[in-house]
This record gives structure tokens, C-alpha cells and sequence, in this order.
């Protein structure tokens, strides 16, 4: 157990239409800018904040108490804080959970991610859902909000924004189980560990791919599969990346796209994307499988959807998934070639695990 006194200092949240927020310092001192949103899960923090599709984001915790558990090196999704900054009601800098290594308040700190806790985020997740997602800057710095505004005009907005490129691996790498007997390329557009590990867990071989990697260099791999991961960003400016995806669905070798890895599997059909309102971030998401009539719970991330009208007008698409709070489309499967893709997150931890059988079903078609 560790428990601290932390002296508080006075920070400011201000959003791009000029609503502010004063509260107090959370991790780092200093300013910080993003796009806002806000995720609706009760635990999973340290999880939330080392996924790579929260890269340039500002995440406000819906739960109340965060940094109560303090962090573990187990329960990370990503090799690094990926979160541009965080925004709570209150902020634990102590931790009662013997198994935690350090507390929040010391890995914001070394990561250098500058926070706003003690502000009424029920108050601003309402704004957020009225207003739309927007960008937003926190300073635990300058107070001056004049000067913040200035700082805020020269953040870009996030639809139109490619930042794939920011959180995918350099260089390909292998990952084992040690009987393994499928092959599965996976494409690293912003991979979560946990897809890599659900692959291993049941039997794969997989090798992690770059981004900006030709399809002969997967090929050469002899993939059974191909994993298509989620990751941050605007997913109509990844034309590129898109074009690979129709040629990897054009060999008929089976394939799995999750969340953006979805996006670009809809683009690579003809189907188009739009940002949404406020997006959906949670791990608390109903959704229903239409093929099966069940309903499950789900963690999602994702703030670009696919549209239904563009998939009501292709014959070769079938939807396979809706989220039951808007009727979104959740999921996907192309009707001639072995090809399906989920919105939401299959792999999540710390869950829900209602749609790991979607793992099981890609796995047992290699």
C-alpha cells in the first residue's frame, strides 16, 4: 500500500468553443492538447491509457475514483502512455492494491502527461454529448485564457487526420505459441497486446507487420490469415492503407478487421466513413450479433463509423452486427470471399469477453 499527501496546483480545462473548467493538477505539470472524449468504463484505466487508438486524445473518466489500483507493468496495452491527457473527478496519487508496482500520479509523471482532476465530469460528458466531440486544452502551467485560446486555434481537428503512422511498429516481429500451427499476418495500423495475445492464446504464429508493408512481403510470411488491428485517426485520409486491404481480400486468404482495421476493410468494399457526434468508448457497449439474435456487451474505442446507407447499396456486404443504443454498424462480412471485421473490441481487457467466440471463428476458418 502507498499513500500519499499531493500538494494540489490549479489547472484548466478549456474546450475549443470556449467552455473552461478549473479543477487541479494530476500527473505532470505543464499544458497539454487533444481532441476531448469521453469513455464510459467503471475499471481498465491503465488499459485505456496505453491503447494506441487513444493516441492524440483527451479522455474524461466517467468513474469517479481513478488511480485507486494504482498500475501494473502486465496491464498495458501498447509499450507507452498513448493518451494525450486525462480529465477525472478524483485522482488517487495513492494506490491500496498490494499487487500495483507504482501509482498513477508517478507513471503520468515520468510520461509527462499533464491531467485535470476535481472538476464535475458528469457536467462535461453532458456538454461533450450535447456539443460533439471537439479539441481541448489542459495547463496546470498558464491560466491565462486568452493565451490557452491561441494555443487551442493550432491544434488540428481530428477528421482528416492521419496518425497511424505515429503508433505502429517500425520494424516486423514474431510472436509464438509454442505449438503453433496457423500462420497469421497481422497489420500493426495501432495494435492493443491483447490481439496479439487472443491470436497466441489459441494456437497462431504471428508476425506483426508495419503499416507502409507491400502485400508481397506478407505473402511471404505463408499466412493462413490475415488480422487487420485497430488504431487511431481518421481512416478516409488512409488511401493508401486501403488499397492494401482490398489486395489482401483479393487473395481469398481469410481475414479479420477490428475497429479501424473494420473502417478500412468497409473502405476496401466501396463503403464509406464519417466521424461521429461524440463516439462510443466504453466497456459497457450492447450490441447484437443479427446472424445468431444474441446480444452481447462490449468495450469499444472508436469515434469514425461506417455508413449504412453505402452498405445497403452493395450486394457483397452483409451486416452482421448493430449496436442496439443508435443502430450503428458494428460488424461486417463480405458475402464471396472470407473476409469480416467488428467495430468494437473482441480482445478486451480487463472485458467484457462476450465476443471472444469472434476469435474462435476466424482461427477455426485457417
Amino acid at each position: 500500500m502507498q499513500l500519499k499527501y499531493q500538494h494540489k496546483t490549479k489547472a484548466i480545462l478549456l474546450l475549443e468553443d470556449g467552455k473552461h473548467f478549473e479543477g487541479f493538477a494530476a500527473g505532470a505539470i505543464g499544458t497539454t492538447t487533444g481532441e476531448i472524449c469521453f469513455n464510459t468504463g467503471m475499471t481498465g484505466y491503465q488499459e485505456i491509457y496505453t491503447d494506441p487508438s487513444y493516441y492524440g486524445q483527451i479522455v474524461v473518466m466517467n468513474n469517479v475514483h481513478i488511480g485507486n489500483y494504482g498500475v501494473n507493468d502486465a496491464e498495458v496495452e501498447s509499450d507507452s502512455i498513448k493518451i494525450a491527457g486525462m480529465v477525472c473527478k478524483k485522482f488517487n496519487s495513492g494506490y491500496s492494491r498490494p499487487a500495483a508496482q507504482k501509482s498513477l500520479q508517478d507513471y503520468f509523471t515520468e510520461a509527462g502527461i499533464v491531467s485535470i482532476s476535481d472538476v464535475d465530469t458528469r457536467a462535461i460528458v453532458r456538454y461533450i454529448r450535447d456539443k460533439g466531440a471537439m479539441n481541448c486544452v489542459i495547463s496546470s502551467a498558464i491560466y491565462d485564457i486568452a493565451e490557452l485560446k491561441k494555443i487551442l486555434a493550432k491544434v488540428p481537428s481530428m477528421e482528416g487526420l492521419e496518425l497511424s503512422s505515429k503508433v505502429s511498429t517500425q520494424k516486423a516481429y514474431e510472436v509464438c505459441h509454442a505449438d503453433a500451427v496457423k500462420r497469421v499476418a497481422l497489420i500493426d495500423f495501432g495494435v492493443k497486446k491483447n490481439i496479439v495475445r487472443s491470436l497466441v492464446e489459441r494456437g497462431c504464429k504471428v508476425k506483426v507487420f508495419p503499416m507502409k508493408s507491400t502485400l508481397k512481403e506478407m505473402l511471404d510470411f505463408k499466412p493462413d490469415g490475415f488480422m487487420l488491428s485497430n488504431g487511431p485517426g481518421d481512416p478516409s485520409v488512409m488511401k493508401d492503407e486501403t488499397d492494401l486491404v482490398k489486395q489482401m481480400v483479393d487473395t481469398k486468404i481469410p481475414l479479420f478487421g477490428i475497429c479501424l482495421g473494420h473502417q478500412l476493410l468497409a473502405q476496401s468494399q466501396g463503403i464509406s466513413t464519417y466521424k461521429m457526434h461524440n463516439g462510443h468508448r466504453g466497456i459497457n457497449h450492447p450490441v447484437k450479433n443479427l446472424l445468431t439474435g444474441k446480444c452481447e456487451i462490449t468495450s469499444q474505442n472508436h469515434g469514425f463509423s461506417v455508413k449504412a446507407e453505402d452498405i445497403a447499396n452493395n450486394k457483397e456486404i452483409e451486416i452482421t452486427h448493430v449496436n442496439l443504443n443508435d443502430n450503428t454498424i458494428e460488424g461486417i462480412r463480405l458475402k464471396s470471399k472470407p473476409a469480416f471485421s467488428v467495430q468494437y473490441h473482441p480482445e478486451a481487457c480487463p472485458g467484457p469477453h462476450d465476443s471472444r467466440y469472434l476469435f474462435d471463428g476466424f482461427v477455426e476458418k485457417l
